[in-house]
């Protein structure tokens, strides 16, 4: 089960993601390469070290003869750069994440990082992106630390910092699809569209959380799954509270006026009922956000939403309306709020992703024909953006 691509997802140049596949393919070439071709001295200080600190995990039937015979200096410079948790250092933390076995730990790692991290990284933005990568896969290789307390084996490779990313993507990207070449050769070859929340399902508990719970919670097969796992908890939890802060915060445009006016109850309502939108809009990012969202009635909310889109607030608008799905789950109003969100995220904010999640969202909570006819409107020009559009945009 190979994945190949997802839709949908930005036109833009992710640049960082970019970045960091060329910075782990030339270490690849200038170190792994080179130094995998040649034997260590005999009288290396490293090659004692190395073979105590991984005789322990060596598979049954091999002895430390063959073991010496086959280590190579990329071995030994992996143990001094990787991380071991029973030898801890700050720097191997950061280095270990650009250090990979072989070209099919580097393939898969590469391959996973192209599909899934220019979505992530156009929804955060280039140096969020870089910040967040490199703290999930710090929090990734300390959450395998917990879990091998003590080790001198050198734990390398991006998987824990792309499980981070994987996680910003299960939680922000849920209606995306991947296609994924499904292999049970010869009988069975094709490729199909799959749930993105079902292929990284499939990553996070059939590749990782049941091996690691046979292994007895192991790096079974030289596999670090708890790496793997907590890079994926960290992404999550991070996509969490980055999108509850996108919620519940003052968008930047109207910082500056809601810390100056006062937070006062009925303004709002009183300035969308005279016609003052601009009014209702500062008082309304003024006040703490669930008494802003409780001030509004359903049909108040989307008139001040709307007049925020119309001229040119697009966060505000899409704060606005996130707050109304939020505190009107099933009440009235909600497809257009969707509407709304997506057509903002779309036209101002240039996040088809993001916008592609409430057009589908639009569908299924029983809209107008006027509005379910937007929703498709939205889903075609996203569709029309795509280099590969998925047949699902059609549906």
């Amino acid at each position: 089960m190979l994945p190949l691509s997802d839709a949908p997802n930005s036109s833009k140049i992710p640049y960082v993601t970019y970045a960091l596949i060329a910075i782990n393919v030339a270490i690849y070439l200038f170190y792994t390469l080179p130094l995998s071709g040649q034997a260590p001295a005999t009288g290396d200080p490293r090659l004692a070290a190395y073979v105590s600190a991984i005789r322990e995990s060596l598979p049954a039937g091999v002895s430390i003869r063959e073991l010496v015979g086959s280590i190579s200096l990329y071995d030994l410079f992996v143990f001094d750069h990787g991380y071991k948790p029973g030898a801890a250092q700050i720097s191997d933390l950061f280095a270990a994440m650009f250090l990979h076995g072989g070209f099919m730990h580097l393939f898969g790692n590469m391959l996973f990082l192209w599909i899934y991290g220019d979505n992530v990284e156009h929804r955060l933005g280039h140096a969020s992106y870089l910040f967040w990568y490199l703290l999930t896969g710090v929090a990734a290789t300390l959450f395998f630390a917990v879990l091998a307390p003590g080790s001198l084996v050198p734990m390398v490779g991006a998987s824990g910092a792309i499980s981070g990313v994987l996680g910003f993507y299960f939680w922000w990207f849920p209606r995306n699809v991947v296609r994924v070449l499904l292999l049970f050769f010869p009988i069975f070859v094709r490729v199909v569209e799959i749930p993105a929340r079902i292929v990284l399902g499939i990553y996070l508990f059939l590749d990782n959380i049941l091996p690691m719970l046979v292994a007895g919670g192991s790096g079974g097969g030289g596999v670090a799954h708890g790496a793997h796992i907590g890079g994926f908890i960290a992404g999550v939890a991070a996509a969490w509270v980055l999108s509850r802060r996108e919620v519940e915060g003052t968008p930047q445009e109207y910082r500056a006026e809601a810390r100056s006016l006062p937070a006062v109850s009925g303004v709002v309502a009183q300035s969308i009922a005279s016609g003052d939108m601009p009014a209702a809009a500062r008082a309304y990012f003024a006040m703490p956000s669930h008494e802003a969202a409780q001030a509004l009635d359903p049909r108040q909310s989307l008139a001040l939403g709307q007049w925020l889109a119309d001229n040119g607030h697009g966060q505000a608008a899409v704060t606005v309306y996130q707050r109304h799905i939020k505190h009107h789950p099933r009440g009235p109003g909600l497809a257009d709020a969707h509407l709304g969100a997506g057509l903002a995220l779309l036209r101002h904010l240039d996040q088809p992703a993001m916008a592609y999640q409430h057009f589908l969202d639009v569908l299924q909570h029983d809209p107008s024909a006027q509005t379910a006819a937007e929703a498709r409107a939205g889903l075609a020009a996203i569709a029309g953006r795509q280099k590969f559009p998925a047949r699902r945009f059609s549906s």
